[in-house]
């Protein structure tokens, strides 16, 4: 019974070895930007430039920037109602509306017990996911009370990125990447074998490696090559099946064929 469980295990790993995802060039356009966050299923696009963070949509662009709190270090957009900015240098948030307007501002060096919040993503209702880097714990921040909900046992191995739905958080870190439900329970550990950045979409998840990408479905414990064409990938996110490629001045967008 353990022999065929070894077999069935390698013959699925060749499986995920000889069939990468194919994908297929829609567009490319020149975009020049520092960061360019999202692009959502209605166009709209969500990008940094010159420390400013924009949105642009049908052809009209707003901005929002915050001088006093320096270097605008993340931006996450999955919920466009509550758009968090993350301002490292001064460990605090800023939540937007869909106008770029102030709704909320966190500033975590006024928490008691104090915060060293080191990345942070939108959670469900008015909280975010934050990782403490002094206690080494994912914690569901509620933004609004100044309460944390949950937190998780520590975390052995330095985070490199965090995404999240209103269901999940995915940690990545040096040693593993982590997948948490709402509870803060962790519900799949898989070994990082050399990536450092990851988006998710549809609760998937994409993982680059140099310049590679691989594609890990929600139901599965191993990632999937995708095959795309020799791109240099400074950021990638993918709005459902649609994967964007940004090299800091062309814009590439291709069509995942996900079988």
């Amino acid at each position: 019974m353990k022999n065929t469980l070894y077999i069935l295990l390698f013959l699925s790993a060749l499986i995920y070895a000889q069939n990468p995802i194919e994908t297929s060039l829609v567009t490319t356009s020149v975009f020049e930007a520092g960061d360019i966050i999202n692009i959502d299923n209605f166009g709209t696009t969500y990008f940094i430039s010159d420390n400013v963070f924009s949105k642009t949509a049908n052809d009209k662009t707003i901005t929002y920037n915050n001088i006093q709190l320096g270097e605008l270090n993340a931006v996450n957009v999955f919920n466009p109602l509550k758009i968090n900015l993350f301002y490292k240098d001064f460990n605090s948030v800023v939540v937007l509306d869909n106008r770029l307007a102030e709704i909320f501002k966190i500033d975590f060096n006024q928490m008691t017990p104090y915060k060293n919040v080191t990345h942070i993503s939108t959670g469900y209702d008015n909280t975010i996911w934050i990782f403490n880097q002094d206690t080494q714990r994912l914690e569901l921040f509620d933004y609004k009370t100044k309460t944390t909900r949950i937190q998780t046992i520590p975390i052995q191995s330095p985070v490199l990125d965090i995404k999240s739905n209103y269901n999940y958080c995915w940690v990545l870190t040096e040693k593993y990447l982590y997948k948490y439900n709402y509870f803060g329970i962790l519900i799949m550990k898989i070994e990082n074998d050399g990536c450092n950045a990851l988006a998710e979409s549809n609760e998937n998840i994409i993982l680059k490696k140099g310049n590679n990408l691989f594609y890990l479905r929600n139901s599965d414990d191993k990632p999937q090559a995708i095959k795309i064409p020799n791109l240099l990938i400074n950021q990638f996110f993918v709005t459902n099946e649609t994967l964007y490629i940004y090299n800091n001045k062309t814009l590439h967008e291709l069509q995942l064929k996900i079988k």
